[in-house]
């Protein structure tokens, strides 16, 4: 969440920008005759780590939660199907939308007040959306929370590269893991929680605003110690302020082939999210053992999200793990096509290993560009248009299965569109940054 040649290249300022966080604690007690400076970064450090794991954990709950409650919430709010479908296609939405603001926000404030900011806007609409008292205000409450989300995915790359240069693969696979957690856990125990609380949905949805609050405390020191860096940082800071505030992102081919593979791997990952468990109910499996399917693929994510940046940081080039993943989702779409109900467990292993293209996208992020500002661009925009990808992919295999009355032509749009993942995650893996391509195109 770097390859040979990015960590060739950051290696001779690995020790200044891993001293951008806490740099005025440093000050302050060396001048003071206090701790001495190492010991402050160290902390520093420590608290940065926590606070990209907290974040991390709260990035899918306010999704994850609402998927389980969501009949108890058309039910309490009176929604049309529509509005309850509208609902599925609001998170990619948002991500796109409220992703692309997030490097100006960044440059004007910094990464950890912005992060800080999500985590306070995720923690206020999680509260506010069920207590709104109509559809229009819980919304209003899912897009706040959104807007948070959209932000902080974006600068958890930028996060990383900044404060951890020399082990993006390592602190990628850890919040990577992290928010695998956070998603599986909020699907599991959102019904169970709502019942022990009392049985209102509204309690049951409210209650993941208060693990969210929890994640706004790591980032409030770095908040306060903003702005007030040493004079050589300070200059620094000033120059990169007063360059151009943006690359030319769109002018490099790698930009493009990570944008596309990150919306492809989106696009997987939500239609086996709110299919998956009705594939297998259709092929005759029980309700509660096609949720612990769905649960099976969803936690499959937590020890291998931390596994694969590690790996992938160490080889010159991705393709072959993207082959990999690809090659496990074309096997659990062909399981579930042939014999979804004889082996669905095996189906729903592979398909939770395929779903792991997530964090080695968020890792190519990261190896992709040489600099902060740079994995800020890249981040915003393979995000922003990857989730604008990603938005008709659940909605389509929903006609299909409507008009089609069956499972064949939805799996075969499935098979179809991990092909062009494949590719483009083969290119999107060449040892290569965004910077050297856009200016030899310009």
């Amino acid at each position: 969440m770097m390859g040979l040649m990015v960590g060739k290249e950051i290696g001779t300022t690995s020790s200044q920008t891993s001293e951008t966080a806490g740099t005025a604690g440093t000050v302050r007690a060396t001048a003071s005759g206090g701790r001495p400076a190492t010991a402050t970064r160290a902390w520093t450090t420590r608290l940065v780590v926590v606070g990209i794991v907290l974040s991390a954990v709260n990035l899918r709950p306010a999704i994850t939660s609402l998927g389980a409650l969501l009949e108890e919430v058309r039910d309490g709010l009176g929604m049309s199907g529509s509005v309850a479908g509208l609902l599925t296609s609001v998170p990619p939405f948002c991500f796109a939308v409220f992703g692309v603001m997030a490097p100006r926000l960044a440059r004007r404030f910094g990464p950890a007040t912005v992060v800080c900011a999500g985590m306070a806007a995720v923690t206020a609409g999680l509260l506010i959306r069920p207590y709104a008292g109509s559809t229009g205000g819980f919304l209003a409450g899912s897009a706040l929370a959104l807007m948070g989300i959209a932000v902080s995915n974006v600068l958890m790359p930028v996060i990383v590269k900044r404060w951890f240069p020399d082990r993006v693969g390592s602190m990628t696979g850890l919040y990577s893991m992290a928010l695998a957690a956070g998603t599986s856990v909020a699907a599991a125990v959102t019904v169970p929680l709502t019942d022990a609380l009392g049985g209102g949905w509204q309690t049951g949805l409210a209650v993941w605003g208060g693990l969210a609050a929890v994640a706004v405390l790591p980032w409030v020191p770095l908040v306060r110690d903003r702005g007030t860096a040493p004079a050589p940082e300070a200059e620094a800071r000033a120059r990169a302020e007063r360059q151009p505030p943006a690359l030319r992102i769109t002018r490099s081919r790698t930009a493009w082939a990570l944008a596309v593979f990150f919306g492809l791997q989106a696009t997987a990952a939500y239609i086996t999210m709110g299919w998956m468990a009705q594939i297998f109910r259709d092929a005759g499996v029980s309700a509660s053992t096609a949720g612990l399917l769905l649960a099976v693929t969803m936690v499959m994510g937590v020890p291998l999200a931390f596994v694969i940046p590690r790996v992938a940081t160490r080889l010159p080039h991705q393709g072959p793990i993207v082959i990999a993943l690809g090659v496990c989702g074309l096997a659990g779409y062909a399981g579930l096509y042939l014999a979804p109900a004889g082996g669905a467990w095996a189906w729903a292993v592979l398909l939770g290993i395929s779903n792991c293209a997530f964090p080695l996208a968020l890792t190519m992020v990261g190896m992709r560009a040489r600099t902060g500002a740079g994995v800020a661009q890249l981040s915003a925009f393979a995000q922003s248009t990857g989730y604008l990808i990603s938005i008709p992919g659940p909605l389509l295999v929903g006609v299909l299965y409507q008009h089609s009355g069956g499972w064949g032509l939805p799996i075969a749009l499935m098979v179809g569109l991990m092909v062009p993942q494949m590719a483009v995650g083969v290119l999107a893996g060449r040892d290569r940054v965004v910077e050297d391509e856009a200016a030899a195109t310009a």
